[in-house]
């Protein structure tokens, strides 16, 4: 069975897309005792505030009918941001060549958790990163997370 994240993807993505945007990612997460939709829209001249509340209005009733979400929750809407993170092999893809920060869940053999360098290639289970001086493998499963870096 396709987790909420999942079904709620399938769900809106046409209807995001039909009013012009690109769904960049949603994340289902439970902070303290409150639960949060996010919803995270993009296109090619970025986002602002009334390209959030024409796709919340756009998805609001649509989620409402079909109540995948049994909690109640809050539904936020908004950019994945200039340092964005990478969580689907698609967002991986589309930056390679790009300088990323990957945090690790726990200490590598190396005895590191993060390493930040240019991200070189996605394979099935590892991802090819590219530090100073050396190239590294790293396992996918043991990444908690990536982000973009942007330098202001």
């Amino acid at each position: 069975m396709a987790s909420i994240e999942e079904r709620v993807e399938m769900l809106i993505k046409p209807v995001v897309e039909k009013i012009g945007y690109d769904l960049y990612d949603v994340e289902y997460a439970k902070e303290a005792k409150n639960y949060f939709l996010r919803i995270f829209i993009d296109k090619p001249e970025g986002i602002d505030l009334e390209d959030c509340e024409k796709v919340n209005d756009a998805i609001n009733d649509l989620l409402d009918e079909a109540n995948y979400i049994k909690e109640s929750y809050f539904l936020e809407v908004s950019s994945p941001g200039i340092e964005r993170v990478l969580r689907k092999d698609k967002h991986i893809e589309q930056n390679l060549g790009e300088e990323v920060r990957i945090k690790l869940f726990k200490k590598d053999s190396n005895g590191k958790k993060e390493y930040q360098g240019i991200l070189r290639q996605l394979k099935e289970e590892t991802i090819i990163v590219e530090l100073d001086v050396e190239t590294i493998e790293i396992e996918r499963k043991n990444i908690a997370q990536i982000r973009t870096i942007y330098h202001w």
